[in-house]
């Protein structure tokens, strides 16, 4: 087995690395292929939502009203919210939206909610990662359904984008339970670079509702202009990026970033307002809503 060690991960075996360059083989020539049917195809991007949050006899989001403006759903697995029965529930609704299945594991912290950072090691982080992926995959396949991404939650993903170890962890994992997955990761962190070498599929995540620094990394929450409380504003945001790639940060600058999908945040008081906003902005512009 190739257990990360010492925050690195061994080098594949030549069946692994022969499968993920397949794979990224595949990839480059459907990519090509696109290229091939011209300059005309319109711009298009994923609007995902974290979701499945609810745990017990508490209740949280509004799922099954926001799911109909996302196309990938991020369903939390029972370390940091959610549990077996609300995930199973959340599967079910996904599917009948047509909405692409995702897991979201997180830190083990129910208390916090998963945005409190832990003294975790790489070898914790690949373990529990693993382990939350397969939980949420066999409810997925009991329900006539599959895993198509992974997005780390919270605190774990936000030390995932700067913790190459973590990220490499997170990354083996994920290619150890189905190399065809998609990882989602910050825009140009150290998550969707950890992918990358490996052969997975990276998804770029920019978020709707956040400030952006000039390095292109996001406001710290305590600053002013780190939350977007403008639906109206969001959503004209989203489709700057998409047809531009580019973000304005709140001293005027424009900050090069590309993404593939954008993140709407499903637990706050207006969460539906800005999946509606966004979702019919992205449509008015000509750009194509599907999921990674």
């Amino acid at each position: 087995m190739n257990e990360p060690t010492n925050g690195r991960i061994r080098s594949a075996e030549p069946e692994r690395a022969a499968e993920a360059i397949e794979a990224k083989d595949k990839r480059t020539e459907e990519s090509e292929h696109a290229e091939r049917a011209g300059d005309q195809s319109r711009a298009a991007l994923d609007l995902n939502c974290d979701l499945g949050e609810s745990f017990g006899a508490y209740s949280l989001g509004r799922d099954a009203e926001i799911l109909p403006y996302v196309t990938s759903a991020n369903i939390a697995c029972g370390f940091h919210a959610g549990d077996p029965s609300v995930m199973r529930r959340t599967v079910r609704l996904a599917l009948e939206a047509g909405v692409a299945i995702g897991a979201h594991p997180g830190l083990p912290d129910l208390v916090g909610f998963g945005r409190r950072n832990m003294d975790v090691s790489a070898e914790d982080v690949f373990a529990m990662t693993l382990y939350q992926i397969g939980a949420l995959e066999a409810i997925a396949r009991a329900e006539g359904g599959s895993v198509r991404h992974v997005k780390p939650h919270g605190a774990l993903y936000n030390m995932a984008a700067v913790r190459r170890d973590l990220a490499e962890a997170i990354a083996e994992a994920v290619y150890r339970a189905n190399p065809a997955l998609t990882l989602f990761g910050l825009a140009n962190s150290e998550l969707t670079r950890a992918a990358g070498r490996l052969g997975l599929r990276a998804a770029h995540e920019a978020f709707a509702d956040r400030g952006y620094l000039a390095d292109g990394t996001l406001m710290p929450r305590g600053l002013p202009g780190a939350l977007i409380a403008d639906a109206e504003v969001a959503a004209s945001r989203v489709v700057r990026m998409a047809l531009e790639e580019r973000v304005r940060t709140p001293d005027g600058q424009d900050v090069p970033l590309r993404a593939d999908t954008f993140c709407l945040h499903g637990d706050g008081e207006h969460a539906l307002l800005f999946a509606s906003k966004i979702r019919a902005a992205c449509e008015a512009a000509g750009i194509e809503v599907r999921a990674v």
